[in-house]
């Protein structure tokens, strides 16, 4: 009676084929050492990728850094700019206590970036006059100066001031 199982393979593989011509056959080891000098090369790159990106992150953040510190410069430029000119036309318009400016709205005071004028200066002067008559007083400035003082009346010399050449002129004068 036949054996009704079919017979089972060999469990050992088969060679390999020999290779085409033309085709060299390399060892396993020598392979194997390729495949990890590969692996090797894909972490250095993946490592040299991550890296660029934070060299890049970090350089938009010390951009955005910088550019914060610029703006904040050139705020506070242009705000020493208008309180100079603001103190300016406070002058012009009579202002008795330049302290009286810390009591003004700057919001409508701006800054020309392009001419360099400061605008609203004069109409903001003319609300504080209007709402805070008291820091004002008579309006002066160099071009239109206010009444001179009153002349002085000349005095008389007392004789102890006088040299003794002056004192004997001025008695000879009452003789």
């Amino acid at each position: 009676m036949p054996d009704p199982t079919p017979p089972t393979p060999d469990p050992t593989p088969a060679p390999p084929a020999p290779p085409a011509k033309g085709q060299e056959s390399f060892s396993r080891e020598y392979v194997e050492e390729l495949r990890h000098e590969n692996a090797s090369y894909r972490t250095r790159a993946q490592e040299a990728k991550r890296a660029a990106e934070q060299a890049t992150e970090a350089a938009a953040k010390a951009n955005t850094e910088a550019e914060a510190k610029i703006t904040a410069a050139q705020q506070a430029a242009n705000e020493r700019i208008i309180r100079a000119e603001l103190k300016a036309a406070a002058l012009k318009a009579g202002m008795v206590d330049l302290d009286g400016l810390k009591l003004a709205d700057l919001s409508k005071v701006k800054l020309n970036q392009e001419t360099g004028d400061v605008e609203g200066a004069d109409e903001l002067m003319a609300a504080m006059k209007e709402a805070k008559p008291y820091l004002f007083g008579s309006t002066q400035n160099s071009s239109t100066p206010g009444t001179p003082p009153p002349p002085k009346t000349p005095t008389a010399k007392k004789a102890q001031e006088m040299t003794p050449e002056e004192y004997k002129a001025e008695r000879a004068k009452f003789k």
